[in-house]
């Protein structure tokens, strides 16, 4: 009894769950069926969605090990670079000896005192990063101590498996080891970076909202961290690199989503930041840096915005000009005595005059919207909002009055071959209008990133980099 009513509870969970009704599962089935199938025809989409397969086996199965990993790690061991004692590994000393035996090499240039210059030895100091004079005989064991201990702290300072996580934005691997060792959110990497640091510079948005928002809040201490430059959190938002890490086309939409990221966490983390943290140790405040670092980013918006608003502009202006010509062409001529059209009291007559209006409304505000984005000082916060809003309402305005022209050519050619092929007309237009048609199409995708780009108001992060 208490099998067959958990059996019943899942079942009613899962009709909870459903967003259709049941009896509509077998039609949304056949219809995936027919369209893979129609993909794999037409050979697209096929090794794509085998891809997509794969990846999400891996997906599952990492997840499975990572979680096993965890259970079965030992106790989290935590202790500063800076205060642990230096034990020394023989295969260290052995290389520490062909130290040794480097400055004994290298006492060429000795006087008559017998004291080892510093000339010779400056590379090998400075390779090492070794402060002090050498001498030949006191120094040399000073030499072997120090480049041992050198050695031991760069093996010290490589990156935590926390750190690589948060660094890569495997968010679920992050909540996994903070969950099971909370100390490992003091970890530090070679220049002095926490996890929180390391989300922010590496573009990381989940993992960044996962720790702001954790229900157990981060210590003021997390936050407050800066690392071995003197850069905040705010500091590394403000960097770009070299890469591009935002899943958005282009260099326009690129400087808005850097934007985008460099307020939200301006907006999640200036409150547990004070003042004196406005500056690192080359006395940069954050909107320095993303002004200089950015330059480029702007450059090459501007260049792009430049070139699309030219291209779109000359189309307006080619619609606008065909839509007036139509527009004050009467199709049928006049009537002698009244002076109203002929083919007034026709279903197409209306739709040519309101067709061509139309197309000639939007190719006007089409142009406009794209001359005033060619006549824009093209600073960096005209990239925040005003050039993106500029060039979305000019595509729509441009693709509505592509689409009226052609309502308007449709219906005012209609009325010559009404009688002759009537309903083999309908045919011969869409054909006709394919070649526009797949323009707008080939448009859309540049479209539809800008309303997404518009819309959220935190960026999302593209992982293709990690992929290929």
């Amino acid at each position: 009894d208490k099998g067959e009513s958990k059996d019943e509870e899942e079942e009613k969970y899962n009709l909870k769950q459903r967003y259709v009704p049941p009896n509509y599962a077998s039609i949304i089935l056949s219809l995936k069926f027919f369209l893979n199938l129609l993909l794999i025809v037409l050979g697209h989409g096929f090794h794509r969605i085998k891809k997509i397969i794969i990846k999400k086996e891996r997906h599952t199965v990492a997840l499975q090990v990572m979680n096993e990993l965890v259970k079965t790690a030992s106790p989290y061991k935590f202790s500063e670079r800076e205060t642990t004692d230096i034990h020394f590994d023989p295969r260290i000393t052995g290389e520490a000896q062909g130290v040794e035996a480097e400055t004994d090499k290298k006492k060429g240039c000795s006087n008559k005192e017998g004291t080892v210059t510093v000339a010779p030895m400056e590379s090998f100091l400075k390779e090492y990063r070794i402060i002090g004079s050498v001498d030949s005989k006191s120094s040399k064991y000073s030499v072997k101590m120090a480049f041992e201990k050198n050695v031991i702290l760069k093996q010290k300072e490589t990156e935590t498996p926390f750190l690589i996580a948060a660094k890569m934005g495997i968010t679920e691997m992050v909540e996994s080891i903070l969950d099971k060792f909370p100390v490992s959110i003091q970890d530090l990497d070679a220049d002095g970076k926490n996890v929180l640091l390391l989300a922010v510079e590496n573009r990381q948005t989940h993992t960044f909202q996962f720790l702001i928002n954790r229900e157990t809040p981060l210590h003021e201490s997390i936050f407050r961290k800066w690392d071995h430059q003197g850069n905040s959190a705010l500091h590394l938002a403000a960097k770009y690199g070299e890469y591009r890490p935002w899943l958005i086309p282009g260099s326009a939409l690129q400087m808005q989503w850097e934007l985008k990221w460099y307020k939200f966490v301006k907006r999640s983390i200036s409150k547990h930041l004070p003042i004196h943290y406005k500056y690192n140790k080359k006395n940069q405040t954050p909107k320095q840096i993303f002004t200089e670092t950015h330059k480029l980013l702007v450059k090459d918006g501007s260049a792009w915005l430049t070139k699309t608003s030219e291209s779109c502009s000359l189309v307006a202006a080619l619609i606008a000009t065909v839509a007036f010509a139509t527009s004050a062409t009467i199709p049928g001529g006049v009537k002698e005595t009244s002076g109203t059209p002929v083919l007034e009291d026709e279903p197409a007559f209306s739709v040519f005059c309101i067709a061509s209006l139309i197309a000639l409304c939007f190719s006007v505000t089409a142009l406009v919207f794209f001359l005033a984005i060619l006549t824009s000082r093209f600073e960096e916060k005209d990239f925040a909002c005003k050039l993106p809003w500029r060039l979305i309402i000019g595509l729509t305005a441009l693709f509505t009055s592509i689409t009226a022209i052609l309502v308007s050519f449709c219906a005012g050619h209609f009325f010559e071959l009404k009688d002759r092929l009537k309903f083999a007309a309908l045919p011969i237009y869409i054909v006709t209008c394919l070649p526009v048609s797949f323009f707008a199409l080939a448009q859309l995708p540049l479209y539809f990133d800008l309303l997404r780009a518009i819309i959220k108001d935190i960026p999302q992060r593209s992982y293709k980099e990690f992929t290929q």
